[in-house]
């Protein structure tokens, strides 16, 4: 296997949104294999623990946390999904789900930037040859990160592609311009969604430093600010042949990739809730000054701010056993040949969950706010990047749509739709 050289993946490749050239190669240093969920769960406490320091400041200052997503890779987090046929530890669902939930009750940025990896993993599974599952899975458990280039920004929604690949006679070459890339910046592997000289959707792995490959660090959303979800330029970049896959068999097949993908959304929104939930409380109990017509010394004796902190937690409670919930019926699907009614059923499951963790992310960063009292929105504390993030991250599918899919599944037996957004 050849691996990405400093040179290869290193500056050139790289820019800002001026075009300077940014030297922010991604390094491919050894990465541990964990053996079980319980390595698992205690790789991300201490990753989030790390995290925890200078959360606030990564925000604000919009760094990029290079020295912790190296520490994702380092500890084995990133393989985590690899199946045991090819030598990861396929922990479950349920420690999936909580390893994104724990990172991102700490910082959220964290939490989504390896997300498509899993999304990828899930895919290759499922579409990718014995080769091509042999070769990339063990590029992962070797340290390389995959990060996405799927949509477009100029198209007419996600799945409409205007990315093309088209073979020379001796080379497939890709053409194209994507957005949201989220992990692209920090990737040995970039995945790139276009269409074949047929018109149908292919996925191509491409390694970073190939000729033609820009990747441009110009992603401005006011939430999710270090996941540099920016622009990816593709002009003429070769692909491996090997490294094609295809994605128009997608639709052909039940799976659970688009409910494995959307568990991590959940699980990341259900972060982002548990930790505005925390610091609403810290933030009451130590700074707040109560309201005067309470008539109490503390702000934490407030009746009203006790009333709406329980029902916050009910809230967030309700969410996170439903992630569990979902992550539990994706074990047990998984477990077995996979139908259609199992694949409807793992969507649906995950899809109330969504319903449930969109809200309380957005209504306790809300309220983290309202509670705390106006010195809250003083800069220096940070408390606003918790709404910002919920805001940006639950934006990645609308949460009506969740409703209209469990309400179709329950009242008139349909399933829904196959792709990676449910």
């Amino acid at each position: 296997m050849v691996h990405p050289t400093a040179a290869e993946s290193g500056s050139p490749a790289l820019q800002n949104t001026s075009g300077d050239a940014l030297d922010l190669a991604p390094r491919l240093a050894p990465a541990r294999i964990l053996r079980n969920d319980e390595e698992a769960l205690q790789a991300a406490h201490e990753l989030a623990e790390a995290a925890r320091d200078q959360a606030i400041e990564r925000d604000r200052e919009r760094q990029l946390p290079w020295t912790l997503i190296e520490q994702f890779t380092a500890s084995g987090l990133g393989s985590i999904a690899v199946p045991r046929e090819f030598g990861g530890p396929q922990v479950s669902y349920r420690t999936i789900a909580e390893v994104f939930r724990v990172i991102s009750a700490v910082d959220p940025a964290l939490g989504q930037i390896p997300q498509n990896q899993f999304g990828m993993l899930a895919l290759l599974q499922l579409l990718g040859t014995p080769a091509q599952r042999q070769r990339l899975f063990g590029s992962v458990l070797q340290g390389w990160r995959i990060g996405n280039a799927g949509p477009e920004r100029s198209s007419k929604h996600t799945l409409d592609l205007r990315a093309r690949v088209e073979h020379d006679g001796q080379r497939y070459l890709l053409t194209g311009e994507k957005f949201y890339s989220t992990g692209a910046i920090f990737a040995h592997w970039v995945a790139v969604k276009a269409l074949d000289e047929q018109g149908r959707p292919v996925l191509a792995l491409i390694q970073r430093g190939r000729q033609g490959l820009r990747i441009v660090d110009d992603w401005s959303g006011f939430g999710q600010r270090t996941t540099a979800s920016g622009t990816v330029l593709l002009d003429r970049v070769e692909v491996d042949a090997e490294n094609l896959i295809p994605l128009w068999q997608f639709g052909e097949r039940p799976s659970i990739q688009g409910a494995a993908s959307q568990l991590i959304q959940a699980a990341i929104d259900a972060g982002i809730a548990a930790g505005a939930l925390r610091d609403a409380i810290a933030f009451v109990r130590e700074k707040s000054r109560p309201w005067v017509d309470a008539n109490v010394e503390r702000a934490s004796d407030d009746p009203y701010v006790i009333a709406d902190i329980g029902r916050l937690h009910v809230d967030l409670h309700a969410a996170e056993a439903l992630l569990r919930k979902a992550a539990g019926v994706l074990d047990d699907v998984s477990a077995d040949v996979i139908d259609a009614d199992a694949a409807a059923r793992a969507s649906i499951a995950v899809a109330e969950a969504k319903v449930l963790t969109t809200e309380i992310s957005l209504l306790a960063s809300e309220k983290l706010l309202e509670l705390a009292g106006s010195r809250a929105t003083l800069a220096e504390f940070g408390l606003d990047r918790h709404w910002r993030n919920a805001r940006t991250h639950t934006l990645h599918d609308p949460v009506r749509w969740k409703y209209h899919a469990v309400g179709a599944y329950h009242l008139n037996g349909r399933h829904p739709a196959r792709h990676s957004w449910i």
